[in-house]
């Protein structure tokens, strides 16, 4: 099996494209929960130096990147070292920074937990366009998921504009520029089986790079990269939003051969940290088919963006969350 092919420029082909368009996002996310997205109006220029930026950090000097590293900060934002990730408890095999929207750390003792996520990005001294090129990235990939959001409101039956007061005047996203060194092991964890906390993931991963694998019926589908496309799937609060009619579904990295890397750039958009998710009334005909959402008391799925990400951070990165968290551990 193959991951499915939408065009996003469909929207803007007259309304029998748009319906069509709109109709295939609802299948494959409640068949599979992923897709490739082309058409999406991103220019293959824009592409190359996105990935040109990540490479020239990847080759700055450890002591610079390490300058900006993770242990930093309190809110999850920086550099970490390959083998510094955790996926299931498992060392994930990759090197990576860790950015989001770059606000003032909120100073309010009665706050909930989840907004110390909040917070300033570390940039590299060493490499002063990396914040521009990445903060127009972050720009362009949001259109894209507001574009696909409101598509999706309308194919399971509900106003466009349904989501719209989740993300609105502070959406939230996480954008992670990830190498991956090769490994000896043929099987080596590159990031181990997990599902995405929040809503969409937009990822764009370096032309012609294989080990993208998505769980499927007892398998694993092979989605390697296809030049100029997104690979998009959604979170665990679009399965919530749904009553599990969508299906956020189980995704791993294996790593390349010894001889080989593989970068990539997913972009996590996502509501107000404090938001409250919408949960939609379905029409008939696709409640029936809604699933419920996954039960699992390790991972327990809420309808909160902040809860449900710094859950999933404390456990990621439990060198920062003794650092920085020590309270919310006990």
């Amino acid at each position: 099996m193959h991951l499915p092919i939408l065009d996003l420029s469909q929207l803007d082909a007259g309304e029998a494209a748009a319906t069509s368009f709109r109709d295939a996002l609802r299948e494959a996310t409640h068949h599979v929960g992923f897709f490739y997205l082309v058409g999406h109006g991103i220019p293959d220029d824009v592409t190359v130096r996105a990935f040109a930026a990540a490479e020239r950090f990847f080759a700055l000097p450890l002591e610079e990147k390490t300058a900006v590293q993770m242990l930093n900060s309190p809110h999850f934002r920086g550099y970490t070292r390959t083998g510094g990730e955790f996926t299931q408890g498992r060392v994930d095999w990759r090197e990576q920074i860790d950015l989001g929207p770059d606000r003032e750390a909120v100073d309010d003792g009665g706050a909930p937990a989840f907004m110390r996520l909040q917070g300033p990005n570390q940039w590299p001294a060493a490499q002063p366009e990396l914040r521009e090129v990445f903060t127009d990235w972050a720009q362009r990939c949001s259109e894209v998921a507001i574009r696909l959001m409101r598509s999706w409101a309308l194919a399971l039956g509900s106003p466009q504009d349904v989501f719209d007061a989740a993300f609105a005047p502070d959406p939230s996203y996480l954008m992670k520029l990830i190498r991956y060194p090769g490994r000896a092991e043929e099987d080596g964890q590159g990031v181990g089986a997990h599902k995405d906390t929040g809503v969409l993931t937009l990822l764009m991963v370096e032309p012609g790079k294989d080990g993208l694998q998505v769980g499927y019926e007892e398998g694993w589908i092979d989605a390697p990269a296809v030049p100029g496309a997104f690979v998009v799937n959604i979170g665990e609060l679009m399965e919530h939003a749904t009553g599990g009619y969508l299906k956020a579904t189980v995704h791993r990295v294996v790593s390349p051969p010894l001889d080989q890397t593989r970068v990539s750039i997913p972009f996590f958009f996502n509501p107000a940290l404090d938001s409250t998710f919408p949960t939609l009334t379905l029409p008939p005909e696709l409640a029936a088919q809604a699933r419920g959402v996954t039960d699992d008391p390790d991972n327990v799925i809420t309808g909160t963006l902040g809860a449900n990400m710094l859950k999933s951070r404390l456990r990621a990165h439990p060198d920062v969350a003794a650092a920085h968290h020590a309270d919310l551990l006990a």
